[in-house]
Order: C-alpha cells, then structure tokens, then sequence
C-alpha cells in the first residue's frame, strides 16, 4: 500500500481526523434548558464559587491543547501552521485512541516566542493541559520554561516524550547487556529539542539522584561535530549543554565520538554511521537510531557492525521508539492528578513505569508494542502517584 497517497484521499474524504460531538442530548426543550440556559447558569456560578469544579463540570478536567507554530513538523520542517494542521489532528486522534483525552488542535500563526506565550496563557483557563507540538529549538526551550506556572501542566513531547521513551529502552537495555547505567558513555547525534532533553534525563540533570541514575557521560554532536569547549560557534543552549556532558572535553567529529561509546542515539538524519562505525563502539553496542523514515543506520547494518541491541523510530521494525508510549499515559495521569505541572520525578516514574512494562526484555522487545493500550493506563497511574507525592495537584 502506498501510504502517501492512501492518506491524502482518506484525509480528503473525511475532510480532516478531528470533530466535536455533544455528550448532551438536544431532542426537546428539557433538553435544550438543561444543556444551555437557564439550568446552566447554576453550573457557571458554581465553578464561579470554587474553581477548581471546572475539572469536574466541564471539559476541562478531561482536555488538552496541542498547540503548534508549524515550524519543525515531523521531519518536514518549518512547513507554517496551517500545513501542520494534519500532525496536530494526528495528535489528537492519539490522546482519545490510548488514554480517553480530548485533545484540541490549536496552530498558531504567532512565531515569536513571547506571542506564542501570551496565546498560551490567554486560552490556558479552557485545558487541563498543553501539549507543545513541532515547535523548533531553541525557541521551544524558552517556550516551556515560560510556561510552567500557568497553573495546569505543559509539556513539550518533542523534547520529554522522547527522552521518557529513551530512558525506558535504556533502562531495559541495561538489563540485557548487564552494563549498568552509570558505567555507559553514550553518543547522542543531534542538538536540538529531542537531543538535548535526552541528555539531560540521562545525565540527571535538575533530578533527585535517589531516583534517578546518570549514565557515565553523555557526547552530543550537532552537524559540525561533538560539542565541546574548543568550539566557537555554539549558541547559549549548546553551550548549556557543556555542563553536563562532554566530561573529558573531547572534540572531533561524530565518528570520533563514537568510539568506545557503548550507545549511539540519533535524533537527526539518515545514513549517517557506517557497520565500520558500530564497530569503533565497545562490545555489545547500543544503537538506537530513530531518524525517520530513514534511520541514521539501518538496523541490517548495525547488526553487522557487532550491534547488541537496535532500536528505530519506524514500527516495521524491532524495538520501535514512539512518543506514543509515554505522552497519553503521562497527560491521563496528571488530569487524573488535577496537577499543576509536570516534574522530573513524574518523568523518571514515566520511564520506568513504561520500561517495567516489559515482563522479560530482550534484543527485540526492549519496549512494548506502541499499539499496546496497557500500556497507559500503567504510566498513567505512575505519574499521578509522583505527582501526589510531590504535591503539585490542585486539590
């Protein structure tokens, strides 16, 4: 099946993925006086009493905003807001398949970084939740930063949910290799949102160390090779990066840093490591390549560069790294919560909640299936547990 062509005439024909349907019947005028006025009027008053009656009287309690400027959409690029229309919807239909959430698509033709703040502050009353979508690095950095004490969660998953999912194949991975974390070195191809989360989550970094356990030392390269001091071209955020990783203060380009390194992780383009590469790495390497449709490696390749364990982000084959894991099981558990926001304990609990999923990993089944819908319901239930032990619910 050509799958292009098969969702542009599905997409045509259905006119889009996303509608709204009423859960209140509108048959007669009982109907209509208990839906609308004037029975609603004793349902405003009441949240206008108590707030926090929102969650449980409207849509609030059970709703996210998946809100996106287009500019760094799903390997395509800066294609604008409207063209990133599709993605959102995708989203959307995601939340309400695996965890029961009405996510709402909200693009933005606001680029600055403080209009996309302003629109998020101004329409955060109507959600329990924001869900920052293919926004580019570094700006959705700053985004996010700025927004976490607007009261309800937000979350970018370009940056968290991958860095969750990763953390998880890691952890599972460990097992199976019998390399403890904390003795990895880890090669991470790519700089922007999703590298750099990653890096941080595997380096501990802003984390309770009794929960969390850095990797021994993490190399970021962007296209100009490992970022280290010796460079004169890094921007703030790269140059952030030099606080947790790159402990020896090695430079060179991304095969240099590979070698000895007992995981690759790619978040950038295809083909871009080599069997020869694999086998620079220590025994038993790691790769888990997730550029898509084409990875930085193909899983054939890694196998015959001396590859323990392979991972990409494409579901036709092993070991697939998908967002979709950990994201509505992550926004079901802080709705549940009616948290404030998302912390670091909440995504470490994420991890190992997805990772303990897996009853008996091995080279092939390091994460489960992204279509298994157990899955959820288990970070789901994680998340709200860290959040109440950390008290950032509501009530």
């Amino acid at each position: 099946m050509d799958y292009f062509k098969e969702s542009l005439r599905k997409h045509k024909e259905t006119r889009g993925k996303w509608e709204i349907r009423s859960k209140f019947p509108l048959n007669n005028s009982d109907d209509l006086s208990i839906a609308y006025t004037p029975g609603v009027a004793l349902v405003c008053d009441t949240i206008a009493e108590k707030m926090s009656t929102a969650y449980d009287l409207t849509m609030k309690g059970n709703t996210v905003a998946i809100v996106s400027d287009g500019s760094a959409v799903l390997g395509l690029g800066d294609i604008g807001p409207m063209a990133a229309i599709p993605v959102m919807e995708g989203k959307a239909v995601l939340f309400k398949k695996f965890s029961g959430i009405d996510g709402v698509p909200i693009v933005t033709d606001s680029h600055s970084v403080e209009d996309i703040i302003t629109t998020v502050k101004a329409i955060a009353p109507t959600f329990g939740g924001i869900n920052l979508e293919d926004i580019k690095a570094p700006k959705c950095f700053e985004i996010e930063d700025a927004l976490q004490d607007i009261g309800i969660p937000v979350f970018h998953d370009d940056q968290h949910g991958t860095a969750i999912v990763l953390l998880a194949a890691m952890l599972n991975a460990s097992k199976i290799t019998g390399k403890p974390l904390e003795e990895m070195k880890v090669v991470i191809n790519g700089a922007g949102a999703a590298g750099t989360a990653i890096a941080r989550l595997l380096r501990c970094v802003g984390h309770d160390p009794s929960v969390c356990i850095p990797v021994k030392d993490v190399l970021v390269c962007d296209s100009r090779g490992i970022i280290s001091a010796q460079r004169s071209d890094l921007n703030p955020y790269k140059k952030g990066l030099l606080k947790y990783s790159n402990r020896e203060n090695i430079s060179g380009k991304l095969k240099d840093a590979l070698k000895g390194a007992d995981c690759f992780i790619g978040v950038s383009k295809g083909n871009l490591i080599t069997a020869a590469d694999v086998r620079t790495m220590a025994k038993d390497p790691i790769i888990l390549a997730m550029a898509n449709p084409i990875p930085e490696i193909m899983p054939d390749e890694a196998k015959a560069g001396g590859a323990r364990i392979i991972g990409t982000g494409r579901s036709d084959f092993p070991n697939q790294v998908n967002n979709v894991l950990v994201f509505p099981g992550i926004f079901r558990g802080v709705l549940n919560a009616k948290a404030q926001r998302i912390t670091e304990s909440m995504k470490i609990a994420a991890a190992h909640a997805l990772a303990n999923s897996v009853k008996n990993p091995d080279e092939d089944h390091i994460l489960p299936n992204a279509l298994d819908m157990s899955i959820a319901p288990k970070v789901a239930e994680a998340v709200k547990q860290a959040a109440e032990q950390e008290g950032v619910c509501c009530m």
